[in-house]
């Protein structure tokens, strides 16, 4: 039987080699079936390399896999314990957690999660386990305490090891004395806005799921530039979850058509994508055409690409968010001052352009 052909364009054996050794540099180890995907090309490929590589005294093979030569007689071993306490596994923060712990065994780091179900009081509790079980140092994205931040500023330094706070923007001086990462939500929406602006929008509805961290964002980002760009105000609808009100949402989303129509406002930025889908259901049903009589951008990108028209979304940038927690964790650590002055890390997110706000795509650009 023939070997399986490699697609056109796929990675010459020195390239592809060096992209291995990096990989390994980075992460101690690589697996042939993850490096295949990623380089597009078969695993008999890539196993091919890793042989060559380790003839040539680079790296050792593995079953599934190779590792770093420093690795081949015994792994190093952890050197710090970080435990991670996120409010869900749902959506985000799984790309987040996968963010950290592709920079994990670089920066030699086990990892802990917990999750807390946005409830403050489990929040605390998986704290206190994680403690218990002699973290060096914790990532957490608190549950949002509704005018109570000094509290939440209070049990934070009374935490005895360093914390870096994950994808929360906060008022308070108190909470923001303490290190964070976080994506720029409002440049975000502001991004939105503009681009369907520079397509001829003189309008831009909002639609926001408010029950979320990063509502306050994406309605200030909004606002931010509908102003500064001069727009004529347009529909701002507050929109329920959806999966356990299905039909509440779907008179939220009636009402976001007819005020458009009746503002003769044809764009809307909608948060979350999994709302946007709903909309441009809605919109469908009506016999509207998306994105001629209506278009749509998406705030946060997790199933925006399936949605009956592909959504043009802003794309929160996940990984690097988390690479860049456990990155200011570890760098605190090795200063031995838990509570030094505050770093604030915001990333910008991008813009994946795809068939719903009219844009010439290419293949989803992202700017």
């Amino acid at each position: 039987m023939a070997a399986p052909r490699e697609p056109r364009g796929a990675h010459l054996p020195r390239a592809r080699q060096e992209h291995l050794l990096r990989e390994v540099e980075l992460r101690g180890s690589v697996r042939a079936a993850a490096v295949a995907a990623e380089l597009g090309v078969s695993e008999v490929t890539v196993r091919r390399d890793i042989v060559a590589l380790e003839r040539a005294g680079r790296l050792a093979r593995v079953h599934g896999g190779a590792i770093a030569l420093a690795s081949a007689t015994a792994p190093q071993a952890a050197r710090l314990l970080v435990g991670v306490v996120v409010p869900g596994t749902a959506a985000h923060f799984p790309d987040v957690l996968r963010g950290m712990e592709s920079v994990s065994h670089a920066q030699r780091v086990r990892m802990v999660r917990a999750v807390s179900h946005y409830r403050p009081e489990m929040e605390e509790k998986q704290v206190e386990r994680l403690l218990a079980l002699g973290v060096d140092g914790l990532v957490v994205a608190p549950t949002p305490r509704a005018g109570d931040e000094e509290r939440l500023a209070a049990w934070i330094a009374s935490i005895p090891v360093p914390v870096v706070l994950l994808e929360r923007r906060f008022g308070s001086m108190a909470v923001r004395a303490f290190d964070s990462v976080r994506t720029d939500h409002v440049h975000g929406a502001a991004l939105a806005v503009e681009h369907l602006a520079r397509l001829g929008h003189r309008g831009v509805a909002l639609a926001v799921y408010d029950r979320t961290p990063t509502a306050p964002s994406v309605r200030r980002g909004h606002d931010e530039a509908v102003r500064r760009l001069g727009l004529r105000p347009a529909p701002d609808v507050a929109l329920p979850k959806g999966e356990d009100d299905p039909e509440d949402l779907d008179a939220a989303l009636q009402d976001l058509l007819d005020g458009c129509a009746a503002t003769g406002t044809a764009a809307v930025l909608a948060h979350t994508d999994d709302h946007a889908t709903r909309l441009v259901e809605a919109a469908l049903d009506r016999g509207l055409d998306v994105p001629r009589d209506l278009a749509v951008v998406a705030y946060d990108d997790e199933v925006a690409a399936f949605a009956p028209v592909p959504l043009t979304a802003v794309t929160p940038p996940r990984r690097a968010v988390g690479r860049e927690a456990l990155r200011t964790l570890v760098e605190r650590l090795g200063e031995g001052e838990p509570r030094g002055a505050g770093r604030h890390v915001e990333l910008l997110p991008t813009l994946t352009v795809r068939s719903s706000c009219g844009a010439a795509t290419s293949a989803g650009r992202s700017r």
